[in-house]
């Protein structure tokens, strides 16, 4: 593990890898449960990725030599945003109010599951910040993207208390290997167009160390 990790460094995010990491979202988060077309696809990966990044004040990119291996956006209190632009963020405005006129079944259960256990974890633990979008290259050949970044930003951020949202579309397993406790779960029912998906939402923590 330790050879794969060598060839890995942080460096700035390029500008023109922002498109890959929405791929990387779409492919490693699995979008594709929720919706079958390409561009349904493609739009809400850049809405999730323009989400994320307008919140961020953590931009933890690795790359391998030339290639662009993976990236990891946090919001932590007290920091600075690291991005701010007119036009991602009358985006996400327009994508959000499309979602509740035609897809409330989906992202508005999602996100009410999400706020349930959120105050309730918070009725035990003041976190600090939250980890809100980790996605890596499934064409990178060499493993450890995800352990690496995840060991810079605690290097970022030691003695924070962090959480993070997920659901079992996910390699939520990936967190619990890492010190991630399940601090909440909840079982959903979305309903996108004729789909109903079952799903479980988890909200994961790390103590501080």
């Amino acid at each position: 593990m330790e050879k794969n990790f060598m060839k890995l460094e942080i460096r700035e995010l390029d500008k023109r890898d922002h498109k890959k990491a929405v791929q990387f979202a779409v492919k490693g988060m699995h979008f594709d449960w929720y919706m079958d077309s390409k561009l349904l696809l493609n739009l809400y990966g850049r809405y999730f990725w323009y989400l994320s990044l307008a919140r961020a004040t953590q931009v933890i990119a690795a790359y391998a030599g030339d290639m662009f291996a993976g990236v990891l956006l946090a919001e932590i209190k007290g920091e600075d945003k690291k991005y701010r632009s007119f036009w991602k963020s009358f985006y996400v405005k327009v994508f959000d109010v499309l979602q509740n006129l035609f897809a409330k079944g989906g992202s508005g259960v999602y996100d009410e599951a999400n706020r349930e256990m959120f105050t309730r974890y918070c009725k035990q633990t003041s976190p600090d910040g939250e980890i809100l979008f980790l996605a890596a290259n499934p064409e990178m050949k060499a493993k450890g993207t995800g352990s690496f970044l995840l060991n810079e930003f605690a290097r970022r951020e030691k003695g924070k208390n962090i959480y993070l949202y997920t659901d079992n579309a996910c390699t939520y397993q990936f967190y619990e290997r890492r010190g991630f406790q399940r601090a909440g779960e909840k079982d959903v029912i979305l309903k996108i167009g004729h789909k109903k998906i079952d799903l479980q939402c988890f909200l994961y923590s790390k103590a501080a160390e």
